[in-house]
């Protein structure tokens, strides 16, 4: 397993080299295998396909995200804590910056793996709300996934073009966002902005 996960933990950064060089649309994953000297067949078993590369570069994201563990201030608000959750996502995605700002640009060129990705990026938020102790369960968890998803989706076009070393512009975007979220949830039982530390 371990062999497998180096294996596979070479593929994705030799994905990310080569989208950053020739673009997400060129990317073979012949080259792929090529560029981390692993065989087609072992290339094959990690990435099927184009799509499997970015589920699984969304859940390394998300073990990022959730490796400092829950956003347990007692004295923040809830949508503080999940400012601060949200910012350790795009902490994560700076480091690989060049790659993803161009694999995002073209992303909307290549719809079937856009949509693929939906699913997982509304478990990402689910995980996200928990470790900032907002519920996500029963009805009104849906509607959080949906405004928070939002949230998420409007910071992070603002961070493909934020060049900033401290992403002060994400940061305000994603500030600005989550105030809005906040003035319409509680308008839903438990909405996040009376959601409490857990216990």
């Amino acid at each position: 397993m371990a062999g497998e996960e180096a294996v596979a933990d070479r593929l994705i950064e030799a994905a990310l080299a080569i989208s950053g060089e020739r673009g997400w649309q060129a990317l073979s994953l012949v080259d792929v295998a090529r560029r981390a000297e692993v065989s087609l067949a072992e290339c094959y078993r990690a990435f099927p396909d184009k799509a499997a590369v970015l589920h699984r570069l969304l859940a390394a994201t998300d073990q990022a995200v959730l490796r400092d563990g829950p956003a347990d201030d007692p004295e923040e608000t809830a949508r503080d804590r999940l400012f601060e959750v949200f910012m350790r996502r795009f902490d994560a995605l700076q480091g690989r910056r060049a790659a993803i700002v161009t694999i995002l640009r073209e992303l909307p060129f290549d719809p079937l793996t856009a949509a693929s990705l939906l699913p997982r990026l509304a478990r990402s938020i689910v995980w996200m709300a928990e470790t900032a102790g907002v519920p996500m369960t029963g009805v009104p968890g849906l509607i959080r996934v949906k405004v928070l998803g939002a949230v998420y989706l409007y910071a992070l076009r603002v961070w493909v073009n934020d060049e900033t070393a401290d992403m002060a512009q994400t940061m305000a975007a994603l500030d600005k966002a989550l105030r809005r979220a906040d003035r319409l949830l509680p308008a839903f039982p438990d909405g996040f902005a009376a959601a409490h530390h857990p216990s």
